[in-house]
């Protein structure tokens, strides 16, 4: 019960760990098994149809399910401690945030066990193949309403760490003396804030073509399907650095720390920051060249997407600067962090040939597309998000994960990663289109398709020993030290391994960038106080944010079913849909008029409030 009434932001980044890392393994399942079917030309291991659920499943499972809680798990954990705060700006909405993406994903994933079986329009749900017309049965259903109530999770999310980032930073932490996980964390929520109403109109738009015969997207009847294409990656390009933005963040601090250097550049790193994340606005119709916007359009918009290329690259030198001449520890997070870099770099480059709309034509639609986005997401995002959870699972969790077990990990995973996607450039120039069934024989793919399997399966080994490393460390006592790289830099290496409740006993004065190495530099065993040991004031947990949540996950059903569940009253869908909307109301009403102050915790208690994990 504690972990469905928690409102703690450490505990809640526990819970999107294991969820995102739950969707993660759900998602690397399906990639294995389109991966099996792919090993061998004209192979039947799975149907044309379950191939459609799978890609799907995989896309939208690996973007909104696994990869996007796995950020939110590391930005509920460390953010607030790095800004020298007790918790974020709304415990409440923070809690609401992660219930309403787990209901959301998990509506999203009982389509596997319908009659009619999952969503099968890709991930990206062009119109009007994701319509009525050409998607029969409810597998789209399940990907609009699930994704809808998801999306509302991570846009209260980021609205959140908004107002935390700007409202609570410790006294002396001006903008410019913020960690950079801090700074890439700020910026992707901003992102969200403007990107993830895009694509909940979109959704909504869908809705209604699907389940109250509206036109939205449908050509035949007035609609205009490239206006899905438009709404799509209006919200899914600044997705891309929605993703990335916390990855680079993420390898700022690791980078900095085990080459015992302050962050190179760090001004322009910053600036860097902020210029992608506008850019990544103005660049969506790129996924869109062959279209027919027009040469004009895909002029303008080629031409943004290659000056993304520069702070990129500002990013890229200053890495390699901070490393130069440092004394470099080649520690399990490090080496996630330093592998990061040749791939992204890799990642980056194809992505400025796409950007090229007369090569786009030619690579439109092939498998270097895919290797260029794998390159991206997996290489960056996911290399990334394994360097953050070694680097701060002590501070997480009180234990340090098994470090020969990492490395071996890494470069199991690193080899499988290279051999999977690396040759899929390739497939994609000698023609092999994506989204494909099966391929003939005789065509020059097999070989290369083998080998893809081979490595996907060594990244499915590299995940496996990394849970097994989960297991065998969580077997251990909670004995890491505050700061148990010995050279931690901000500020949640200030406080114990894991952090009590209250985070902070007394909130620290910053003096400057990296204030807690600027202490340890000047002589000093920790930060100075800014206020006096005191009376600490902390918020109740809540059942409601899971109650409001439940209600969502009731609508959904409703709502979809509304013209199958004829057999008891025509309109048994609408009065569950009307259930769970009472009961989401209800809990809202609840919230509202129940005047709930927290709590506070004495100074005679302060020892004895830990965070349990």
């Amino acid at each position: 019960m504690d972990w469905l009434t928690t409102v703690d932001h450490k505990k809640i980044g526990i819970l999107y760990l294991i969820a995102g890392g739950f969707f993660f393994l759900v998602g690397g399942l399906e990639a294995l098994l389109i991966r099996i079917q792919l090993w061998k030309p004209l192979n039947d291991f799975v149907s044309a149809d379950t191939y459609n659920e799978l890609i799907t499943m995989h896309g939208t499972t690996m973007i909104f399910l696994a990869a996007m809680p796995m950020l939110f798990a590391l930005m509920n954990a460390v953010v607030p401690l790095q800004i020298g705060a007790r918790d974020v700006a709304f415990p409440f909405v923070n809690a609401l945030g992660f219930w309403t993406f787990f209901f959301g994903a998990v509506l999203l994933n009982v389509s596997w066990f319908t009659s009619t079986g999952a969503p099968a329009a890709g991930w990206t749900a062009y119109a009007p193949l994701s319509g009525p017309a050409f998607s029969t049965g409810h597998g789209m259903d399940y990907y609009v309403l699930g994704l809808q109530i998801a999306g509302i999770g991570t846009l209260i999310g980021g609205i959140n760490f908004l107002v935390t980032i700007i409202n609570m930073r410790a006294p002396g932490m001006t903008f410019m003396r913020m960690p950079m996980f801090t700074w890439a964390s700020f910026i992707t929520s901003a992102l969200i804030l403007f990107a993830f109403p895009a694509l909940a109109v979109g959704l909504a738009a869908l809705m209604f073509d699907r389940i109250f015969d509206a036109n939205f997207f449908d050509p035949n009847n007035g609609g205009n399907a490239v206006l899905w294409e438009h709404i799509f990656w209006i919200f899914g390009h600044p997705e891309v650095y929605i993703l990335i933005l916390p990855a680079f963040g993420v390898i700022s601090e690791v980078i900095s720390t085990f080459s015992r250097k302050r962050l190179f550049g760090y001004s322009s790193m910053v600036f860097a920051t902020i210029l992608i994340g506008f850019l990544g606005f103005m660049v969506w119709a790129h996924h869109m060249f062959t279209t027919g916007l027009g040469p004009v359009a895909n002029a303008l918009f080629s031409i943004a997407t290659m000056l993304i290329a520069v702070p990129t690259g500002i990013k890229i030198f200053n890495w390699i600067f901070t490393m130069w001449g440092g004394s470099i520890k080649f520690t399990s997070a490090n080496l996630y962090a330093v592998g990061f870099i040749p791939t992204f770099v890799m990642g980056g480059v194809t992505g400025v040939m796409l950007a090229a709309a007369p090569a786009d034509f030619q690579y439109h639609d092939t498998y270097f597309v895919v290797a260029h986005f794998h390159y991206v997401i997996v290489g960056g995002l996911i290399l990334g998000i394994f360097s953050g959870l070694h680097y701060w699972w002590p501070k997480m969790f009180g234990r340090i994960l098994n470090e020969t077990l990492g490395k071996w990990t890494f470069w199991i995973f690193y080899i499988g990663f290279h051999l999977t996607f690396f040759i899929q450039h390739f497939l994609g120039l000698l023609g092999m289109p994506r989204r494909i069934w099966t391929y003939l024989d005789g065509l020059g793919f097999n070989e290369m398709n083998l080998i893809s399997t081979i490595g996907a399966i060594m990244m499915g080994i590299g995940t496996i020993m990394f849970i097994l490393n989960v297991v065998i460390t969580n077997a251990k006592p909670q004995n890491a030290a505050d700061d148990p790289w010995e050279d931690g830099r901000t500020l949640e290496w200030t406080i114990p391994s894991p952090p009590p409740e209250y985070n902070f006993k007394q909130t620290p004065l910053v003096r400057g960038y990296d204030a807690y190495w600027k202490e340890k530099m000047d002589g000093h065993k920790g930060m100075t106080p800014a206020e006096p040991i005191g009376s600490i004031h902390m918020p109740s947990p809540s059942i409601l944010p899971f109650t409001m949540s439940l209600g969502l996950f009731i609508t959904g059903f409703g709502l979809m079913y509304s013209r199958d569940w004829t057999f008891i009253t025509e309109h048994i869908g609408f009065y569950v849909a009307g259930l769970g909307l009472l009961i989401t109301f209800g809990s809202m009403f609840l919230r509202s008029v129940y005047d709930d102050h927290g709590f506070h915790i004495e100074p005679e208690e302060l020892e004895d409030k830990g965070v349990k994990a």
